[in-house]
């Protein structure tokens, strides 16, 4: 495993999807994270001005937290986002040259995957870990099956309507992670309320 994507992932296996956000609030929206727990944070490409948000988040936490670009679909973007300072590529497809890419520069990528042919080709191109999505249109069983062949090492996270209560039956079919979007963060939510969505998040890790 990628040792900076160890090492958030040992902190925290949560990754925060910052959709919208704008940079002039992403520091207080990511202190209330960081300070709550989350070491994972991703600026989905299609937010206002978002690799100003990434260059900002990657200068005030440095290696301390896991930062990066979601929503990423172009080779393009995986260096646009390395160039301001960004670690972590997510995508909502398996794209192979994303992932080469990224891999090849020494970026943690996870990739979206909704079926084993698509996960083992994203493993094939270097992929840090994979994101089934959307996991709505999943269930734990679908994820279950998943993890009976895909290598054990390999860290898959359930990402899409995901909530602090649902995680469990997640977890026990083999979620090692979880992406969070709506119910964690959306635009105009204050940062106390993140950071208690965030907390609410980290003790339902603890209770699964």
């Amino acid at each position: 495993m990628h040792a900076d994507f160890a090492a958030a992932m040992a902190r925290c296996p949560l990754v925060a999807i910052l959709r919208g956000v704008k940079p002039d609030e992403v520091e207080g929206v990511a202190d209330a994270l960081i300070e709550a727990g989350f070491s994972m944070i991703e600026v989905p490409l299609n937010s206002p001005d978002p690799l100003a948000s990434i260059e900002r988040l990657a200068r005030r936490y440095g290696d301390a937290a896991l930062v990066g670009g979601g929503t990423v679909l172009s080779v393009a973007q995986v260096e646009k986002v390395r160039a301001v300072g960004g670690r972590l590529i997510v995508s909502p497809n398996t794209n192979i040259d994303v992932i080469t890419a990224a891999a090849r520069d020494g970026l943690v990528v996870l990739p979206g995957y909704f079926t084993p042919s698509e996960a083992f080709a994203a493993i094939a191109a270097g992929a840090s870990g994979l994101k089934l999505f959307p996991a709505e249109a999943a269930t734990p069983a679908v994820l279950s099956a998943h993890r009976a062949v895909l290598p054990p090492e390999m860290a898959v996270f359930a990402v899409g309507g995901i909530t602090p209560e649902g995680m469990a039956p997640w977890r026990a079919a083999g979620a090692r992670g979880f992406g969070l979007g709506s119910a964690l963060y959306r635009p105009g939510i204050s940062p106390a309320d993140i950071g208690e969505r965030a907390r609410a998040f980290i003790g339902a890790l603890g209770n699964g």
